[in-house]
């Protein structure tokens, strides 16, 4: 028995057929596999998930944590038809808890400096501790785990595609720094300093690693400790275990904006990233341009 296929006509005259698999459906559907139409619109995603839960009561930013990593999940897999092992399950808490220990490492190591050179001085808050830890722990899991599948997730590895692996961390460095332009606080000079020792820093580890997971540790041990030490995350005070009192030049304390605009933290973040560059190099893991616009 025969079958035929109707076809309707757009308005240029070109056959469609009802599954839109015509001229315009599948120009439709090159636009959203592209590495930009992917990109925004996992970024649409993640970024509805993210203005719905990071800041909600109790575990809601987890929860929305969870929510994004499965929107990010079906976007790289149905719209952009690509593979996501840089999620997978297989090995994440053990690059989690890595990133994790260098994150906290970092602030850690920075604070200490910059108070023995006289610019912090601790005090115990008094705040409740499990409600602040809790608080903490919700609040910067959620945070960064959307903000590593939008910029390392989506952001840098669409760019990479397009420009290779360097000019990708160049780039999205840059729109790092930026996007913590409109924090409190910020300056011209804090946001060329997150771009700087979180941009890099946050990009070479994820060469290195290609694990969402290690930079997402990374990044919440980050900004856990400085909240739970009592020093404002990128500009934005929390309540912490501890109060920091501030004193002395703002390129060594970081002014307003805090830990994050020091010229300790900035330096040291360099001094981290190098290594990482060097190492996904000799590993092979850097894109250059002419492999990533095949």
């Amino acid at each position: 028995m025969m079958h035929t296929t109707s076809t309707t006509h757009d308005e240029t005259g070109h056959d469609q057929l009802p599954d839109g698999s015509g001229p315009s459906g599948g120009r439709v559907r090159r636009i959203c596999r592209s590495p930009f139409g992917s990109m925004l619109i996992g970024i649409v995603g993640v970024g509805v998930v993210s203005a719905a839960t990071a800041t909600g009561p109790g575990p809601l930013p987890v929860l929305g944590a969870a929510t994004a990593v499965a929107v990010y999940w079906a976007v790289t897999r149905f719209v952009a038809r690509g593979p996501v092992p840089e999620i997978t399950r297989r090995g994440a808490v053990r690059e989690a808890l890595l990133g994790g220990g260098i994150g906290l490492g970092f602030i850690l190591v920075s604070a200490l400096v910059i108070t023995a050179f006289g610019g912090y001085s601790f005090s115990w808050a008094g705040n409740g501790f499990f409600s602040v830890v809790a608080s903490a722990v919700a609040v910067q899991a959620g945070a960064a785990v959307m903000e590593e599948l939008m910029f390392r997730g989506l952001v840098l590895q669409a760019l990479e595609r397009l420009f290779g692996s360097r000019a990708a961390v160049a780039i999205t460095a840059l729109l790092f720094g930026a996007a913590h332009l409109a924090n409190p606080g910020a300056t011209v000079w804090s946001g060329l300093a997150i771009a700087l020792e979180a941009g890099v820093l946050l990009g070479a580890a994820f060469l290195w690693r290609r694990s969402i997971w290690f930079v997402v540790g990374m990044h919440f041990a980050w900004n856990a400790t400085e909240q739970l030490l009592g020093i404002p995350v990128s500009g934005n005070t929390a309540k912490g275990l501890l109060s920091v009192d501030v004193s002395g030049s703002a390129m060594l304390t970081g002014g307003t904006f805090s830990l994050e605009a020091s010229i300790v933290t900035v330096l040291i973040g360099v001094a981290l990233a190098v290594p990482m560059f060097v190492i996904a190099h000799r590993r092979g893991g850097l894109l250059p341009r002419q492999r990533a616009a095949r």
